[in-house]
Formats: structure tokens, sequence, C-alpha cells
């Protein structure tokens, strides 16, 4: 396991004074048996305004404050330090349920039980249906395929397909640009594979967090780190080393820009369909004239160094 400290800034600058701003920020990272809340502290400048915890419809810890003094400036600084255990050291993807039958299971039977994860099999704003992805993933996904190596060896081919280029996209490029351009940075790799596997009917969650530069177990630096970082989780109920109780049950991290199962340099933050359900810091204002500027920056370090268990070792290709 790996103690980490994450402080994440974030800086608004307006060119005129901002009367009143309402703010929802999903800043509080998650807590589990596998991640372990040690300290939070959330600090908005100016004013200090009262901070309103909650719990959002999917589980994810949100908090909400309002500006009532005129401002030219907003500041926002999240502190976490978090105690990570791998999830998945035990993972054996071969042993999953065949993907189609997984599917087959998921489809709509009037009056039949509801199962919570199919509301992340069906399409999101940021994650619309596209048909080439359905193709693009029955090329690997082929008849009887266990859902969880699908689901690694689809990571596999969008990490090698994909090239990762900063700056090269904004949250508003659609996903249609990035199979296009074949480029784009980690939310859009992140909503490119969830719309793969939802084609399938295989649901799919957004991740945001973080993650450190180089993983703790060892390994090469990775792209995305210091600054928020995103992947996917693929529903793989019954999985040999998947979790199989908690708000994580049944779900199997991936991410797509390391080509990696998380270990403990991730740190998990919120989870939903795509990034607009789970986007930092948003909210509504009144005034600040024109275009505002954005400075955002996330320091992730390690307080207590991880133990052997090399990230990168589930996902060795032959």
């Amino acid at each position: 396991m790996t103690v980490l400290e994450v402080i994440h800034e974030t800086r608004y600058e307006y060119p005129a004074p901002v009367t009143l701003a309402h703010h929802l920020a999903h800043l509080k990272p998650l807590q589990d048996e596998y991640q372990e809340r040690l300290g939070f502290d959330l600090q908005v400048q100016p004013g200090s305004p009262r901070l309103i915890d909650g719990i959002d419809a999917l589980g994810n810890h949100d908090c909400h404050f309002s500006l009532t003094v005129p401002h030219n400036e907003l500041w926002v600084q999240a502190t976490s330090l978090v105690r990570i255990r791998p999830r998945f050291a035990a993972l054996d993807a071969d042993a999953a349920p065949p993907w189609d039958a997984l599917a087959d299971s998921l489809r709509y039977v009037a009056r039949a039980p509801l199962q919570p994860a199919v509301q992340f099999a069906m399409p999101s704003p940021y994650v619309p249906r596209f048909a080439p992805l359905r193709d693009w993933a029955l090329d690997v996904f082929r008849p009887g395929l266990p859902v969880a190596a699908g689901a690694i060896e689809l990571m596999h081919r969008l990490h090698r397909e994909f090239s990762y280029e900063s700056e090269s996209t904004d949250i508003n490029t659609p996903i249609e640009t990035v199979w296009r351009d074949g480029r784009g940075v980690c939310q859009d790799f992140a909503h490119l594979m969830a719309g793969a596997l939802r084609m399938l009917g295989l649901p799919a969650r957004y991740v945001s967090g973080y993650l450190l530069t180089t993983a703790p177990e060892g390994g090469a630096e990775m792209q995305g780190a210091d600054a928020s970082h995103a992947w996917v989780q693929v529903w793989c109920p019954g999985t040999p080393g998947v979790p199989d109780r908690g708000p994580g049950a049944g779900w199997l991290d991936l991410d797509p820009t390391n080509d990696l199962v998380p270990g403990s340099g991730h740190v998990r933050v919120a989870v939903g369909r795509d990034f607009g359900d789970v986007t930092p810091l948003r909210g509504v204002i009144r005034g600040g004239g024109g275009k505002h500027g954005l400075a955002v920056a996330v320091r992730t370090r390690v307080i207590e160094p991880a133990g052997p268990g090399p990230e990168r070792e589930l996902l060795e290709t032959p």
C-alpha cells in the first residue's frame, strides 16, 4: 500500500468583477476498503465561504459554496491524504463471465428487476452512440471472450492506435473528432473506451482522479500525471480479483492512457457516466466580463512508499 498527498489548486481570473457565484466541486476522494481517506482540506478565497458537503446520486462526495463578495479572482485548493491498497493484484481476467452473455443479461425485460449498472451502458452527453466504435470493439470482443480479458485487450488496442498529445483537444471536442484525428488526452481516451464498451451493451463508468508521475511500484513515466486524470471502469461481476462488495463491487479499473490496470498510484475522486458528472469545479456567475483565465496545478507525492507488486505485471503482452 501507498500513502499519497495530493494538492489540487485551481485559479480563475476575471476581466471584470463577479458579483455573485455558485460553485459545485468534486474534489474529495472516494473512500472504501482499498482507498482510505486520511485527511482532506478545502480552502476557498476570497471570503472563506461556507462549504456545504454532500453525496451525489452516484455516491461521490460533492461540495457547494457561494460567493457574494465582488471578486476578480477565485482560488480553490484541495489537499488530500490517501492510503491506497491495490485492488486488482489477484485479477484473473480469463475467469470473467463471457461478455456476450453478460450483455444479454442486461437487456430490458418488462417487470424484471433493474440492474443498477445498466445506466452506465446507455449513451450520455459526452459519450453519444457512435457506430464505428461498435465494429472497432467487435474486432476484439470475439464471441464468448471473458469480459475482463476483452476490456484489457481493447485498452491495449486504444493505447496502440491513438496518440497522447497534451492540449490537442478540450472538453468540448467530440469523440468523433478524437476518432478521426487519432489523438487526444486522458479524458478523450476514457470517453472513447467507454463509448466502445457501451456500443456492445457493456456498462462502463468514467473515473476522475489523480496519479503519480511514476507508479510507486516502479515502471515508466505516466502520461497525464501532475494534473487531474481520467480512466474507465468496466462492469465485470463475478470476476476473481475484482471487489465483490462495497460501492466498487464488480467494477474493474483500466487506464487506457497508460495501458495498465491501476495499482497504488491512482487516486479515485469520483465516478460517473462521463466528465459532466464528475467535473472537478464548475459553477454559474453573475458578472465577470469577457473570457476568463483558468490555471490548474496538481502536485502528487508519496508519503509512504508501496511494497512489492509491479503495477504493470498483469498487463504483460506476449
